[in-house]
């Protein structure tokens, strides 16, 4: 890809930032030690229950903090100032950690501390955004946002990956000390090369009130909530094929080794959209390019109703994955349509609804995979996300079609203004 790209700005204005530079690592740090350490806390309350629900409870338990952190203690972002809140938040989650590798720790004081770690990562979400957002120009926002997500799907790749080999010469307790060391890293990264950035936010009453009242003001704008609607219901039901990977590649007779390229071929394609859509698509359009590409996504997942072998399912999931490039122009267009002063507040709530709804997608998937099958859920996942887009994003895509219809077919109308703007 040695071409010049189309948007005049890119991953290079944005990486021209040391304070953007030093949080895109402390994020890919931070997020590689807690994929392995998901990993080994599975394996470890596994082996202290012989439990599969207490172990699958573990991994759920990875999305359910952002409910707390996101929606009923948002408002915490709005009083501390961010610089301060994202390096305290992964101070404490190092020390949490520390406390989850003692040997004596009991499980479910292990699951408790499990949702701390969590809570306090949900908590600084907001944070980080209204950091990244201070970091870069204005025009470098996106490039910069997509930058943040390449570093964590790699970084989860990565940990997931190493994780296994890791655990052949560490024991679970010694990989969660490796997780503190991470937590504490990017901590360290963020006070030291990471400005002091004033906070925006407005008040909104005391702590748990004002969350709720701080979230009523987010949703209250029309725009801002359809838009934060698609990017929660997209993940959501776009979760349904890593939430029956092993089921399908079983249920297919395949070589058990396929989860794993399975559970990489959405985030690889995810990767791959987002660095062709900001060398190769201007500004305006990846704003256009939303509601197009979100259900686009969606139609690799209907040939999932014909039971395809994985070797092909695989590719499919790639190319669902590439249209998950609708994230960069749903990043500018959310910026812009959220006030100033609750810019933080909605990134953190946008954090909370994501990752709940990604949970609560992966258990319909296994709820439908187990009365249905697992090809029949990704296929109804699929034909569901496809409809949610429609309705959400009607009007644009009925633009988008009297647009591209020919001159001579379209019937003028006095005072006919084109529209020039999604």
């Amino acid at each position: 890809m040695g071409s010049t790209p189309s948007t005049g700005v890119g991953y290079r204005q944005a990486l021209q930032s040391h304070e953007f530079r030093a949080l895109c690592t402390a994020q890919f740090v931070s997020v590689a030690g807690t994929s392995v350490a998901a990993v080994a806390l599975t394996v470890l309350v596994y082996r202290r229950t012989s439990s599969p629900l207490l172990a699958s409870v573990t991994f759920s338990l990875g999305f359910l903090p952002y409910l707390a952190g996101g929606a009923v203690l948002s408002s915490v972002v709005d009083r501390v100032r961010p610089r301060r809140l994202v390096s305290r938040c992964d101070a404490a989650s190092a020390l949490v950690a520390v406390a989850m590798a003692l040997p004596s720790t009991p499980t479910p004081l292990l699951l408790g501390l499990l949702f701390a770690v969590g809570t306090l990562s949900s908590l600084s979400s907001g944070s980080r955004a209204a950091l990244v957002r201070s970091s870069v120009p204005d025009d470098a926002y996106v490039p910069a946002r997509s930058l943040m997500r390449v570093a964590a799907q790699l970084a989860q790749l990565g940990g997931n990956a190493g994780a296994g080999g890791l655990l052949v010469i560490l024991s679970p307790s010694r990989l969660l000390v490796v997780n503190a060391a991470c937590f504490a890293f990017s901590s360290i990264a963020v006070r030291a090369a990471v400005g002091d950035h004033p906070n925006l936010g407005g008040r909104h009453g005391g702590a748990t009130l004002g969350s709720w009242r701080g979230a009523r003001a987010v949703l209250a704008h029309a725009e801002l909530r359809r838009l934060l609607l698609i990017g929660w219901l997209v993940p959501m039901f776009g979760a349904a094929p890593e939430g029956v990977a092993a089921a399908y590649v079983a249920a297919q007779h395949a070589s058990s080794n396929l989860v794993g390229w399975w559970l990489t071929a959405l985030p690889a394609g995810m990767i791959a959209g987002d660095i062709a859509g900001v060398r190769r698509l201007s500004p305006a359009r990846q704003r256009r390019l939303v509601a197009p590409a979100a259900a686009a996504g969606f139609a690799p997942y209907l040939v999932f109703f014909s039971d395809p072998p994985v070797r092909f399912a695989i590719p499919l999931l790639v190319a669902s994955g590439v249209c998950g490039l609708y994230g960069l122009g749903l990043d500018a267009r959310v910026r812009d349509a959220a006030p100033v002063p609750l810019f933080a507040r909605t990134m953190a709530l946008n954090t909370a609804g994501l990752m709940a709804l990604q949970g609560i997608g992966f258990t319909l998937a296994g709820a439908i995979a187990q009365a249905t099958g697992p090809s029949t859920a990704i296929g109804v996942a699929g034909a569901s996300g496809a409809v949610t887009v429609i309705i959400l994003a009607r009007g644009e895509l009925t633009r988008r079609r009297h647009r591209s219809e020919p001159a001579a077919k379209r019937m003028p109308r006095t005072g006919d203004v084109q529209d020039r703007a999604l």
